[in-house]
């Protein structure tokens, strides 16, 4: 098996050196003695000894060695801003040497590659075309701006052979290999709504970025311009509004961990919610101000939403709170960041995660008058029918997860055929594959039942925006950026309507639906015989002062 995948690397390197060395970096510079020999092994190969090629080799070596200087070397104080000259002086000399080979600026929208069509492959045509002229790495500005936080990553400007300045992130302390293989990921989800017509109708997308690990410990990070994060959105306006709550004023209506969730359900409703009204729309008028990019603006977001709704909750990503979603000033586009708590690991917090997204209500209010409704909920069941219909190949991504060290799975086993695995890391594929199947848990218990992507969504829907499970969460999230349904948390008017079953048969089966305050059941396509489940079901609407008509 080594010896077929040395072979495919080393026809990659030949026909897409560009691409190929940026992305084996990581593997040469490890600090793994077993990768950095099988990395060597590789570049020995006679079929890399051309000059051209050797020089590229070397270049990228320097090039990634000087790049992980920069980006490990310590600031001392609490200093915002230092030089590349400080910290590195040899790197500036590097890229401004005449000889230094061309080096591609390792941005997405240069790394691309289409890949030669049908005829041309039959015709035996051996060419690829970029989606962008290639732009090459012709040195780097002096001023480093530092940002403040503990890692302290570096916002360092290279100078593109385009004349244009392109801004990268160097992130010390930080093992970026989850980012990038999430990031991967993502491209690969992206193909597939690009093929199934239903989500290439409805022009939806994941936004990616460049991620480049250089070690286990640092790497770079595209700088994706025009971003604002959730939190400053709504701090800002809230601040304007005079309403603003500070930190101390949250810690004092914190409840503890162990508190019984009527008390923080109490506190969540009672103190924190009216505190927290809806703003986030406001963001959109403001920043958007014709009508016309204002709506096409709210439908991205929409959209890019959903999708990583969906894609999130099939990861098991949680720590979505405020500073790891942010917004694209130019065309509202959400943008994701920070991938480390995948596989449910969020579950496992001090605090532990309840939701399978974020869908507050300032998440919520920034939709429209149908908030989660309308295209929101179409666009989430667009996206989970074309991920399901992609499992294996999805399953195919993922697996490799299994084997690679970079995931701390805890204890690590030896299979009988030497094949590294571990049982928590088959489990979190299995849960994985089951999401993938439409199975869902519901009080911490697996259902066996497959939904369809309709009843999936809703569940997930109620899931995500009730005011139990909400009000269990870290206050730190930001939890109480949210509001009730119509008064009534959805949980309750959705919640489980049989001591023995679960609601999921009767959501797959009927929606609610509002005319001002008249509430009415209704059925979709054959009405089922849940007799005990429906009566216990519009029980539940009396009880929440809700009157129903059965349809």
């Amino acid at each position: 098996v080594y010896l077929q995948l040395k072979a495919i690397l080393v026809k990659l390197i030949v026909a897409y050196p560009q691409h190929t060395l940026w992305m084996m970096m990581s593997v040469m510079k490890s600090s793994y003695a077993q990768r950095i020999k099988r990395c060597a092994d590789v570049f020995a190969d006679p079929r890399l000894k051309e000059p051209r090629l050797l020089k590229l080799i070397s270049d990228f070596t320097q090039l990634a060695e000087k790049l992980i200087e920069l980006c490990n070397k310590p600031i001392a104080g609490s200093s915002l801003t230092t030089t590349v000259s400080t910290l590195v002086r040899s790197l500036p000399r590097l890229l401004a040497t005449d000889s230094f080979s061309h080096v591609m600026m390792p941005f997405q929208e240069f790394c691309k590659i289409v890949l030669p069509s049908k005829a041309a492959r039959q015709e035996r045509i051996d060419f690829n075309i970029p989606t962008e002229p290639p732009v090459y790495i012709a040195g780097i500005e002096e001023q480093i701006s530092i940002l403040p936080s503990l890692q302290k990553p570096r916002k360092v400007t290279l100078k593109g052979s385009d004349g244009k300045s392109y801004i990268i992130m160097l992130k010390p302390r930080d093992d970026l290999r989850k980012d990038y293989r999430l990031m991967e990921f993502n491209g690969v989800v992206n193909r597939f709504l690009q093929d199934a017509p239903e989500t290439r109708r409805r022009r939806l997308y994941i936004r990616t970025y460049s991620v480049l690990p250089l070690n286990e410990e640092c790497g770079l990070i595209e700088w994706v311009p025009n971003l604002v994060g959730l939190r400053p959105i709504l701090m800002h306006i809230y601040k304007q509004k005079g309403i603003h709550t500070s930190n101390r004023e949250l810690k004092e209506m914190m409840c503890a961990n162990k508190d019984p969730v009527e008390k923080k359900r109490r506190i969540y409703e009672q103190q924190l919610l009216p505190r927290h009204p809806p703003v986030f729309q406001e963001w959109f008028r403001r920043v958007f101000s014709d009508p016309y990019g204002w709506y096409q603006a709210r439908s991205a977001y929409i959209r890019t939403t959903a999708v990583m709704s969906m894609v999130g909750y099939i990861l098991g990503l949680g720590d979505r709170h405020g500073e790891n979603i942010s917004f694209d000033s130019t065309n509202g586009d959400t943008v994701h960041v920070d991938f480390n708590c995948l596989f449910n690991k969020g579950e496992a917090f001090e605090w532990p995660e309840r939701v399978p997204f974020r869908l507050t209500h300032n998440m919520e209010a920034a939709m429209g008058p149908l908030k989660h409704e309308g295209m929101y909920r179409k666009s989430c069941e667009a996206v989970m029918r074309a991920l399901r219909a992609q499992t294996a190949a999805l399953m195919s991504v993922i697996e490799p997860f299994v084997y690679d060290p970079l995931v701390s799975w805890g204890k690590v086993r030896q299979m009988d055929c030497g094949e590294r695995t571990n049982e928590q890391a088959m489990q979190h594929l299995l849960h994985i594959k089951q999401r993938l199947n439409g199975m869902v848990r519901t009080k911490n218990k697996q259902l066996s039942l497959s939904l369809s992507p309709e009843g999936q969504v809703e569940h997930l829907i109620v899931e995500a925006t009730s005011i139990i499970n909400l009000c269990q969460m870290y206050i730190g999230w930001g939890p109480f950026f949210r509001r009730t349904f119509f008064g009534y948390d959805r949980s309750q008017i959705f919640g489980e309507v049989t001591t023995g079953g679960s609601y999921l048969p009767i959501c797959r089966s009927y929606h609610i639906t509002s005319t001002t305050y008249k509430w009415r059941l209704l059925t979709k396509g054959r009405q089922r015989s849940h007799t005990e489940k429906v009566s216990a079901f519009i029980s539940t609407l009396a009880q929440c002062g809700l009157t129903s008509e059965l349809m």
